[in-house]
Formats: structure tokens, C-alpha cells, sequence
């Protein structure tokens, strides 16, 4: 149950974003309620001899934006986006840790979770030790490609002395953010954490593995439309890259300072499948349970969460069976639920997925706009829920739920809502 002491209470104070259809929140945030698809040819590699030679890319992004560029060119795009969207989002927040006491700092965390990390480091040390030689490995190689060098570095920009961490669980990563960074500010631990999920996956091997295991869209002919979340023609989804990272702060911290308050973090929970590699367990029950979870986190009955910002892969199997969950999770109330996938036009960010979904979450709740579920053409009869087909709709948000299941059976869920004193 959430606290009532405004010590204990989490809110968002700052939004940065790195995505498909936007290299910062306000242009991601206005081209989501515009429906506008991020899908294209795939320009990072030649993808001639590809099945699937779609994505969903950041494009025209440059990676001085976060960081200095002699350390960007040793570091891995995945800490580009999560450091240009860390340094968006502290700005946002109206964070200036120039005069901060170590003490100060001492109380600030830093939680950006991944994938895979750097995993093109992996494969192009690899070929240099085989064509040229060890001596020719850069030294940086390591940090690199470290999932956790991310928030290491956030941290370092800021001279942030609080506990810097990354988990790793595939899709559900960076929605774990928010309930660690919850039970951080209800513990005391902290008053503030700069968090989200970051993922730059889009390397030739990654397109081929998951294309042979068909859970690609190969709909190469129209890019923009290849994410067709709970559309009865959906053939998979599109591979996309980017982030975002969230400033949440303790309400009493927020307030004293004077803050823009977007939204209220008041509940998330975590739960396993337990069944598959990949695959979601058929019934939807650990997805049901996490949800269920979260909103009793959360205080909250079933009916008072208006907005589910879903998973939403674009997978024949996935979207039924979160469809499944959420009636399951909410009984009648399913149907008068408002359910959209932003996977429909920033595709799969697989770890920062999560953090991107947030935003809308976020948005919702702070402007009154749901965005849509865009390319929802054919209804799917197993897929009967209102999924915001292709309008942005307008209306009043008071709590918001985001869903991120990750291969492997990992369910994680967050809760949001409007704030109040």
C-alpha cells in the first residue's frame, strides 16, 4: 500500500527519451499522439541477404548530445541513448547538482537496466582478435560492452554517490526500474533516482537469430506498417532501438523544490511464467498475476485503472495471451479499459521498451491523451479488448498501468497515477 508520508511517496519529475520517432520526450511525445511509425530499411548494415530488412532505427541522432565525443567514440550506442536521455530528463526534472553536498549526493541513485548492453563491442572485438590480432583490441573494449556501464557513467556525470544499478530480464527490464526505484523512496533509502532502460540491438546476428526463430515481422515491403499490435494480419515484430530515462523523486523532495510534478509511481510487482524460453505461458497467468499485483500494490481496484499502455508485441502468440491476462486481471472491466501498444510505432526495444511505454503512461495521465495502437485494421476474434486503433484518443487518465514480459517467462507491471497532495 502506498505511503500516505510525502517522504515516501514516488513521483516523476523529469522525462528523457531516445527513440524511433524522437531524440528527446517533447518531438517522441507529440509524434506517439500523431500515430507517426518509426519503421524503415534497415541502413545500420547491409541487410540484402537478410529475410527480415526492417527496423525500427533512431535516426539523425547524434551521440555528443550526452556525452563528450572522444568517450562516445569508446563507448557503445546503448550508453549514447541513455546518456543523452539521462542528461533530457535531469534537465526536465530542474535538477542542478552543481552545488549539491556530498551528503546530498549520497542520497541519489541511478537504475538503467538493458538487454543486452553493448553487445556490437562483443562481435566487433571478436573480428579484430581473428583478422588482426589481440594487440589491436581496444582496451575500452571491456566497459563497453558492460550492461551496467550505462548508469556507471550517468552517475559519473553527475557525480552521484547513491546505488548505481542495472538488472538484466530481457523485455520486462526497464518496467523493473520503476519498482526498484519505488521501493528505494517507500524505504527511505534515497530522494532521488535517475532511471529507465536503454537498447541498441540492432546487429546483423541479433536480425537473423530472431528471424529464424520467427518473431520477426518480414513484411519488408511496408516498414511503416509492419507493427500491427492485436491485428488479426500481425506476422511479428519490428526490431527497434532507443530509451528513456525518468527522474523519480521523493514527493516531499519534489515539493520542497519546487518541481513539475507529471505523474505519481504507486505500485509495480514481478512475477515468472516458469514455462518457456520464449514463448508466454498459453493462459496468461503469471501476466494476470503481476498485473493483479500491482494495482493491489498499488491501493487501487481493478476499476480504477483507466489506461493499459500493453506489452503489445505484434507477435501472433503474445497479444493473444495478454489479451487473455488483462481480462483475467480485470474481469468485466477488460472492456471498458483503454489498452495501446507504442510497440506499433517505436517497434521492439526489447530493454528499453519498458521505459518508452512509461511515457505514455506518464503522458497520459498529464495531458489527457491515450496514444493509439496504430496499424489495427483486422480485428482478431481471440484479441477483443478496445486496443485505441490508430487515433490518439482524448479523455481523462487518473491511474495508467505498464506491462513488460520478457523471454524467459519475466513478468514485470508498474503503476501510475495522478498526483495529490
Amino acid at each position: 500500500m502506498p505511503s500516505t508520508d510525502p517522504a515516501r511517496r514516488a513521483v516523476i519529475t523529469g522525462l528523457g527519451a531516445v527513440t524511433p520517432i524522437g531524440n528527446d520526450d517533447p518531438t517522441f511525445w507529440q509524434n506517439a499522439k500523431a500515430g507517426m511509425s518509426g519503421g524503415g530499411p534497415i541502413t545500420h548494415f547491409d541487410a540484402s541477404d537478410l529475410d527480415v530488412r526492417i527496423a525500427a532505427e533512431v535516426k539523425n541522432f547524434d551521440p555528443a548530445t550526452g556525452m563528450d565525443r572522444k568517450m562516445a567514440r569508446r563507448m557503445s550506442r546503448f550508453i549514447h541513448f541513455a546518456m543523452a536521455a539521462g542528461k533530457e530528463a535531469v534537465a526536465d526534472a530542474g535538477l542542478d547538482f552543481s552545488d549539491w553536498s556530498p551528503e546530498q549526493r549520497d542520497r541519489v541513485a541511478v537504475v538503467v537496466n538493458t538487454g543486452g548492453g553493448g553487445l556490437e563491442q562483443v562481435i566487433d572485438g571478436h573480428v579484430t582478435t581473428m583478422e588482426r590480432g589481440p594487440r589491436f583490441v581496444s582496451p575500452f573494449a571491456i566497459p563497453a560492452l558492460s550492461g551496467s556501464m550505462a548508469a556507471c557513467l550517468l552517475s559519473m556525470e553527475y557525480r552521484l554517490t547513491g546505488p548505481v544499478q542495472t538488472q538484466v530480464a530481457a523485455c520486462a527490464s526497464s518496467v523493473i526500474t520503476f519498482l526498484d526505484a519505488l521501493r528505494m523512496i517507500e524505504r527511505g533509502e534515497v530522494d532521488v533516482i535517475i532511471g529507465g532502460g536503454t537498447e541498441a540491438p540492432l546487429l546483423k546476428m541479433g536480425f537473423a537469430a530472431l528471424s529464424n526463430m520467427g518473431a520477426l515481422s518480414k513484411n519488408n515491403d511496408d516498414p511503416e506498417g509492419a507493427s500491427r499490435p492485436f491485428d488479426k494480419d500481425r506476422d511479428g515484430f519490428l526490431f527497434g532501438e532507443g530509451g528513456a530515462i525518468l527522474v523519480i523523486e521523493s514527493a516531499a523532495h519534489a515539493l520542497k523544490r519546487g518541481a513539475t510534478i507529471h505523474a505519481e509511481l504507486v505500485g509495480a510487482a514481478l512475477t515468472a511464467d516458469a514455462f518457456h524460453i520464449s514463448a508466454p505461458e498459453p493462459t496468461g497467468r503469471g501476466a494476470a498475476m503481476a498485473m493483479r499485483k500491482a494495482y493491489m500494490d498499488a491501493d487501487l481496484a481493478p476499476e480504477e485503472i483507466g489506461f493499459v499502455v500493453a506489452h503489445g508485441t505484434s507477435t501472433p502468440l503474445n497479444d493473444v495471451t495478454e489479451s487473455k491476462a488483462i481480462k483475467t486481471a480485470f474481469g468485466d472491466h477488460a472492456y471498458e479499459l483503454a489498452v495501446s501498444s507504442p510497440k506499433s510505432m517505436v517497434g521492439h526495444l526489447l530493454g528499453g521498451a519498458g521505459a518508452v511505454a512509461a511515457l505514455c503512461a506518464v503522458g497520459a495521465i498529464r495531458d489527457g491523451v491515450m496514444t493509439p495502437t496504430i496499424n489495427y485494421h483486422t480485428p482478431d476474434p481471440e484479441c477483443d479488448l478496445d486496443y485505441v486503433p490508430n487515433e490518439a484518443r482524448e479523455g481523462t487518465v487518473d491511474a495508467a498501468m505498464v506491462n513488460g514480459f520478457g523471454f524467459g517467462g519475466q513478468n514485470a507491471v508498474a503503476v501510475f497515477k495522478r498526483f495529490e497532495e
